[in-house]
């Protein structure tokens, strides 16, 4: 009676049911205390420069009030110089940057921006949930491409068609990759620029990861020719600069996005406050390389935790991002049939370990769960070795 068709559409989505288990089980009087690696927020510490730079402003009664779009200037005046000095581009900063809530919210609001009721989106599978969740708010058709291990999770354009393209208004791409944990090619970006400028078709891609690649390097649209006709790009602090509870992201694109997308924002939101704001500016000015710090601890996170499912008898893909592994379910999950969520659930009730089962990002993630490396690694060790009387029992 009081919930929206868009709602029931929606569905709980998995961080949320994830939410719910943890919680019944802390109230369960449980053998183990709870482990999460669960989410991707991380356990180390943003700048000091950054928290210094959000204390001293708490005490401007201006950090107090409302901001909107005007006020942002001074973050979009860092986010500008950032940009020029990471990728050697130069932006407009009134008509090609706006300040957001986290880059979530830009992707969730980027499809009810430019997309009509009926248009067709294209998203990956498995993708990040707000992906989906945006184009569903916009009650858009949405068009699935998915990414498969045995490809080395590509992205292939090919499957569809030159008229297919033409009845798409948009694409929502994200390398790094979350949840598979593959860092991508520029090539990808490219090949889908070329296309967006072919088909009239909006490219819009998420980068919080863009500094957390551990082989290679990240692809980034804006180094694609075209962009300025029909590309936008999404970064955040919350993963490099370990600022996520603070909700720190923005956008470039093309300014008639940019435009479309900020109409969208003056209405059902304002801007985060000042103060978090002049954290931000201090991250990105005075610590830009703060990410490459932990390129180092996530690498060791990484190889530990694998060969510590290795000596369990887990075999893993090794991620060249950092921040999480994907791990496909065990062989004899099959015999007891058991899914993603199945285990997930299984595995936090007897071990007290929380995961994220992989169909919460698409039917493409199903068989898999995705782990976020967000302790020492030597507590991470110690959760896998937690994992060996659950896993010698079905094993």
């Amino acid at each position: 009676m009081f919930r929206s068709d868009r709602i029931k559409i929606l569905g709980s989505g998995v961080f949320a049911r994830n939410d719910r288990r943890k919680n019944l089980y802390q109230l369960s009087s449980p053998q183990y205390p709870l482990f999460d690696l669960s989410l991707g927020s991380t356990d180390l510490p943003p700048p000091e420069e950054a928290i210094s730079a959000i204390r001293e402003s708490l005490g401007d009664l201006s950090s107090s009030g409302y901001c909107l779009q005007s006020g942002t200037l001074p973050f979009r005046e860092a986010a500008t110089s950032w940009v020029e000095r990471r990728f050697g581009i130069s932006v407009d900063v009134d008509k090609e940057v706006l300040f957001l809530v986290g880059s979530q919210e830009g992707t969730a609001h980027l499809p009810m921006s430019i997309m009509n009721s009926g248009d067709t989106g294209l998203i990956l599978d498995p993708s990040y949930p707000s992906h989906r969740g945006g184009m569903l708010l916009a009650e858009a058709r949405i068009e699935t491409l998915k990414l498969l291990a045995e490809k080395q999770w590509r992205p292939d354009f090919s499957a569809f068609t030159n008229s297919q393209w033409d009845q798409m208004k948009m694409m929502i791409l994200g390398f790094p990759h979350n949840p598979t944990a593959q860092v991508g090619k520029q090539c990808w970006l490219e090949e889908a620029i070329a296309i967006g400028l072919r088909h009239q078709v909006v490219v819009a891609h998420d980068n919080p990861y863009v500094d957390l690649a551990l082989e290679g390097e990240a692809p980034v649209l804006l180094r694609c020719e075209g962009w300025r006709e029909c590309g936008v790009e999404f970064f955040s602090l919350s993963k490099a600069w370990c600022l996520g509870g603070f909700r720190l992201g923005f956008a470039i694109g093309a300014a008639p996005i940019i435009s479309a997308l900020r109409e969208l924002k003056g209405v059902v939101d304002f801007n985060q406050s000042l103060a978090l704001q002049q954290g931000a500016i201090a991250a990105l000015n005075a610590t830009p390389n703060w990410p490459e710090k932990m390129l180092d601890i996530y690498r060791e996170r990484r190889d530990k935790t694998l060969e510590a499912f290795r000596c369990l008898g887990w075999e893993i893909p090794s991620p060249s991002m950092a921040l999480y592994l994907w791990l496909p379910i065990p062989d004899w999950a099959n015999e007891y049939g058991l899914d993603d969520e199945m285990i997930a659930a299984e595995i936090l009730r007897e071990t007290g370990i929380a995961l994220t089962p992989g169909s919460g990002f698409g039917v493409g993630g199903s068989g898999w769960l995705r782990l976020a490396l967000v302790k020492p690694a030597v507590k991470l060790e110690q959760a896998i070795s937690r994992l060996a009387p659950w896993w010698n029992k079905h094993a």
